[in-house]
């Protein structure tokens, strides 16, 4: 009982800080100095004294060189012509499909996360080209938001991706392991999205109109042309991690330089472009990082506080099972995801959610999958849903509407949640397959 106590007054210091409009980094740092200080009558010297190691051995993870590097990959993608060539490359592609275009947001949003660690990037990216596009041809609006919502949040769960970086370094687990465990519900849950665009334009034909374009297997031929260069960085960032030939890290490297070489070879990379994307990859590579110093604070203080240890004891005496756990931090994730963005997410609950998760004999590279599935949740919830205010930004429509939009898929996700925790092998026979002997 007196670590629920501890757990809820620290999670109250965690609103209340953030609830001023503290920076999340401040916000964090002022939490674990209030809760040792007051709760525990820890000196503030020795506060001082345990803050420096945590800060430079959180800071200075090798693992972490690949966050700067996937965002600066995504951030040349998103300043050159490369999603364009992938709505000119998929929109012959997908004709024949219930649905049509509509379907150029799950694929585009797919492949572009792909190249990309970012949900915003991709659904940015991604949406900046189809929603005009699609309501020229008169595709059904809350389809086109909602699809474009849910669609965008894999760039969170398709490696490359920054919070399951984040996630292999705090849970001190492979992070390749974590890339492969991701593709596969990743491709489950856009073929759930693509089901459901298809059968809801089986009902109503007119949600996708006929637009009177036809396409040759000429015209088919020259979409794979057009989407070459998003499949070849595919090859080289995923391929090079899955084969053994390269780390993580070294892949973002090499993914990066390919990008400026395949941005030069299309004229599309100019010094101004390098300039704007560099600087774009070196604010949110600090703030990320920033977090992550905070976080480690975070998790330090709470272990002086006993509270993971407490908990999970007390959740122990509880006798849930397996599923009963599941279900009750899916729910505690959700309500997290109301308030806070996917990074603070699984920096600030880790340290409680996975002793729960190992002592219940879960697979922690499973837990990481179905974590980043519950962050991409918090991406499409209101009232700090990113995906949701990129949208609003790039339709002009109200906040309410795209939410609103994007519930249908919200439930599409929380179903594809449902077959990864009943089917895990869903997620771990390909790290079990590509990375088991490594």
């Amino acid at each position: 009982m007196e670590a629920l106590i501890t757990g809820t007054a620290t999670l109250l210091l965690v609103f209340l800080y953030l609830g001023l409009g503290a920076w999340v980094f401040s916000g964090l740092m002022l939490v674990s100095v209030t809760g040792l200080y007051f709760l525990i009558d820890f000196p503030l010297v020795r506060i001082g004294t345990i803050i420096q190691p945590i800060i430079w051995r959180s800071a200075s993870t090798w693992e972490l060189a690949a966050i700067p590097m996937f965002i600066w990959m995504g951030e040349i993608i998103f300043r050159t012509d490369i999603s364009e060539r992938l709505f000119r490359g998929l929109s012959p592609l997908v004709d024949m499909i219930p649905g049509r275009l509509l379907h150029t947001n799950v694929a585009g949003c797919t492949l572009f996360a792909a190249v990309s660690g970012s949900s915003t990037a991709t659904t940015a990216t991604v949406g900046k080209i189809t929603t005009v596009a699609l309501a020229e041809r008169r595709y059904d609006t809350d389809l086109t938001i909602g699809s474009l919502a849910g669609a965008g949040s894999l760039g969170l769960l398709i490696p490359p991706s920054i919070v399951m970086i984040i996630y292999g370094v705090l849970a001190e687990v492979s992070i390749a392991k974590l890339f492969a465990a991701g593709v596969f519900p990743g491709l489950l849950i856009a073929g759930l999205y693509s089901g459901y665009i298809g059968f809801r334009c089986l009902l109503r034909p007119e949600y996708s109109p006929v637009s009177g374009e036809t396409y040759t297997w000429r015209d088919r031929a020259r979409g794979v042309l057009d989407l070459l260069p998003v499949l070849v960085l595919i090859v080289i960032v995923l391929g090079s991690i899955y084969s053994g030939l390269a780390t993580p890290s070294e892949a973002a490297a090499v993914g990066v330089a390919a990008t400026i070489v395949m941005s030069l070879g299309v004229s599309q990379l100019t010094w101004l472009i390098f300039v704007d994307s560099l600087m774009g990859a070196v604010k949110i590579s600090c703030m990320v990082c920033s977090i992550l110093v905070s976080a480690a604070f975070l998790s330090t203080a709470m272990g002086y506080l006993h509270v993971p240890a407490e908990l999970a004891g007390w959740i122990a005496t509880l006798e849930l099972s397996r599923y009963e756990l599941i279900f009750i931090l899916g729910l505690f994730y959700i309500v997290l995801g109301l308030f806070l963005d996917g990074i603070s997410i699984t920096v600030m609950s880790l340290p409680i959610t996975l002793p729960l998760i190992l002592q219940a004999g879960f697979d922690p590279i499973w837990f990481g999958v179905f974590l980043v599935v519950m962050v991409e949740l918090a991406q499409i919830t209101p009232p700090i849903g990113f995906n949701l205010f990129v949208l609003q930004g790039l339709t002009g429509h109200p906040i309410g509407r795209v939410a609103v939009a994007a519930v249908p898929f919200f439930v599409l996700m929380c179903i594809g949640i449902v077959i990864i925790t009943i089917y895990p092998q869903t997620a771990l026979w390909l790290p079990e397959v590509t990375l088991g002997g490594k």
